[in-house]
């Protein structure tokens, strides 16, 4: 499993923080519940380094915590000006992978390619934050259905994990 080795997620937090005003429903807290979930859907196919960057980025845009369907877009435009920064260590397919996920997370159900598939389940498993109980058919992964289906083991597991 590939991990963040060269590159550093703090900075990347530090990033989507900056003039974060929607608070909690969208921001950090939501965000290090999807890295955590990402991390527990993740299988040897799954480029986990953009399922964590997914987490922390893929709200960065929100124009409110409402219906902004087009959050996901902005993302995808966002993250194309952080390139040859802070997203300077990703390979080209890496970096297609991300900005596909950001930009297709609020309007697709699922893809077929299981890293991005595995980001919008990493989210969608945290829906229960705006009062939504996530359905196992809205899952686009056999891991994300699963998890859907035993929510109470999912937080078990989640609560044994341990976030920097």
């Amino acid at each position: 499993m590939k991990e963040l080795a060269s590159l550093d997620i703090e900075a990347i937090k530090q990033f989507a923080l900056k003039d974060w005003e929607l608070g909690e429903a969208h921001g950090l807290p939501h965000w290090q519940r999807v890295e955590r979930n990402g991390i527990i859907l993740t299988t040897s196919e799954v480029n986990i380094m953009v399922v964590r960057l997914f987490a922390y980025l893929h709200d960065k845009c929100r124009i409110d915590n409402g219906y902004d369907v087009e959050h996901g877009k902005r993302a995808a435009i966002m993250i194309n000006g952080i390139r040859h920064t802070l997203l300077k260590e990703l390979t080209d397919n890496e970096f297609e992978l991300l900005s596909k996920a950001c930009e297709l997370h609020t309007t697709t159900l699922r893809t077929g390619n299981l890293t991005i598939d595995t980001c919008f389940d990493a989210d969608r498993l945290d829906l229960e934050r705006v009062g939504i109980i996530p359905y196992p058919n809205k899952m686009a992964t056999s891991k994300g259905q699963y998890y859907a289906k035993n929510l109470e083991e999912l937080y078990e597991l989640a609560a044994s994990i341990t976030m920097e």
